[in-house]
């Protein structure tokens, strides 16, 4: 931000007409409010601006406004540790931004937070020991730099400007409506019209129950199955608690711990004894289907359970649907679109007026932002993470990765914690600048890709291999873990092993 503008209250120094601050967030939503509330809670005398490059903030809960847009974990678990739910289990898209909104204003971080500032370029300088950013504001169209002596990524993993969308034959063709999720059309009108959802994972299972609703038939084709599992939208242990008349503090700790013990067991259950898991996740599924439906053929994937990420719906929606004959499952792949809708490989007509492609998202690197150290580009593909937080051969600089299986935000905290720690602990050794370096015993090193195959497949992670940085074979360089052990290991975490250069 320029000098000439109107600068937030904790704003920093100006030099040189550049505006310098301690710590600059990437990114406003769920990771980016919570790295501010921790800035807040921790430092009262460091300045920071979150600069968030959409017009408001939540990230995914501001870009995916689909139909019937909601959580697909309990929001006692994916809302703070500090701030307690107060609605049902699983939130619409509107639920989760009011309860940002909440903390935004209880931390005071409405001053702090830039919208329409778009980070393009991130320069590290080892003489002035702070990085340069590169920053385009949307609302002005200005160019301008800003400073500071920390970076803090929070900006999430998707590239919400760029999902992913197959090149299917014959689309040319087709005289009807393609759209995917993350680019929903505000006038689109599918009362009364025929659609056919193409995907099986988290979105399809939102987006069809909701087009359910109205449209004469929703099909929702799939090449394979996703494993589907039907939740209370309200967990019967926060309506007896609240009917007690209890602290919502209370009742928001009870019902956090419920579920991070419910998800610790059904994650060991699925890498311990996953023919068991799979068995009772399809058995869970039958009472919502219709009498003799073929559960294998259309919910029975054949990877692991939890390979794949879980698509968790309130009530059992999409069965409702199903049963009731307003929504059908087609398992088959594609083999061209014609004029009036798909037909499939095996001879199937599937009419359709709209096609929403359910197709999943790409992912980015550290939101595709170039960077430099010292002049020199960085490729973080040939680099190393350090427990999943920051990247071996640049100073100054965490970012936040949730989980897969358990509610992104768990691990949102835990690493707010430890960047808080390690900010604290520069202070206190008198260090301005830390950089993640692999020590003489880890010369040799077996270099793994960022995700095992083995451990969590799903086809945004495989697209994206050749583009995220690397892990070890040893901890610290290791990441991927589960919030079981995380939530021991990271605040426990030593910060004086060798792995972090102080200078």
């Amino acid at each position: 931000m320029t000098v000439t503008e109107t600068r937030p209250s904790n704003a920093g120094e100006d030099t040189g007409g550049v505006e310098h601050v301690d710590v600059v967030v990437i990114g406003a939503g769920v990771s980016g409010i919570d790295a501010g509330h921790h800035l807040r809670e921790r430092f009262g005398d460091k300045t920071f601006a979150i600069l968030e490059k959409m017009p408001g903030r939540g990230g995914t809960w501001w870009t995916h406004r689909f139909p019937g847009a909601r959580s697909d974990s309990d929001l006692f678990t994916y809302g703070y540790a500090h701030k307690p739910w107060r609605g049902p289990s699983i939130a619409t898209s509107e639920e989760i931004t009011n309860y940002l909104d909440e903390v935004i204003e209880e931390d005071d971080l409405k001053a702090a937070i830039r919208y329409r500032h778009e980070v393009t370029a991130a320069s590290w300088s080892s003489a002035e020991q702070r990085w340069t950013l590169d920053v385009h504001r949307d609302d002005t169209g200005e160019n301008l730099q800003m400073t500071c002596g920390f970076l803090w990524m929070c900006q999430g993993y998707y590239n919400h400007q760029d999902p992913y969308r197959p090149d299917w034959p014959g689309t040319d063709r087709y005289r009807g409506v393609i759209v995917h999720p993350q680019t929903w059309p505000e006038d689109l009108d599918w009362e009364g019209k025929r659609v056919v959802v193409i995907g099986s994972g988290a979105t399809a299972a939102t987006v069809v129950p909701a087009m359910a609703e109205k449209a004469a038939h929703v099909t929702m084709l799939q090449r394979t199955p996703t494993f589907v599992a039907a939740v209370p939208k309200t967990h019967e242990l926060a309506v007896q608690l609240r009917a007690l008349d209890i602290p919502e503090e209370w009742t928001h700790e009870i019902l956090r711990r419920a579920y991070i013990e419910q998800f610790n067991e059904l994650t060991r259950m699925c890498l311990e004894t996953p023919e068991e898991a799979r068995t009772w996740l399809l058995d869970e599924m039958r009472p919502y289907l219709p009498e003799g439906y073929d559960v294998e053929k259309d919910f029975n994937p054949g990877y692991r359970p939890w390979q794949q990420r879980i698509a968790v719906v309130p009530d059992g929606d999409i069965f409702t649907a199903i049963r009731e004959g307003r929504a059908s499952v087609v398992t088959d792949t594609i083999d061209t679109f014609t004029e009036t809708g798909i037909r499939t490989s095996s001879g199937e007509e599937l009419e359709a007026d709209i096609v929403v492609s359910a197709t999943g998202f790409n992912l980015t690197a550290l939101g595709d932002i170039p960077f430099t150290v010292d002049g020199e580009p960085v490729d973080v593909s040939q680099r190393i993470t350090w427990r999943g937080i920051m990247i071996s051969g640049i100073p100054n600089m965490a970012y936040v990765f949730g989980y897969f299986r358990h509610s992104w935000t768990l691990r949102a905290d835990l690493v707010s914690d430890l960047v808080c720690r390690l900010l604290a602990h520069m202070e206190a050794r008198g260090a301005t600048t830390v950089t993640p370096t692999l020590r003489p015993e880890d010369a040799d090193m077996e270099i793994r890709p960022w995700s095992d195959p083995e451990n969590f497949n799903s086809g945004y992670v495989m697209r994206s291999q050749h583009k995220m940085f690397k892990q070890g074979d040893r901890a610290p360089w290791t990441h991927m873990h589960e919030y079981a052990e995380e939530r021991h290991t990271l605040p426990a975490a030593d910060l004086d092993d060798g792995t972090l250069q102080y200078d």
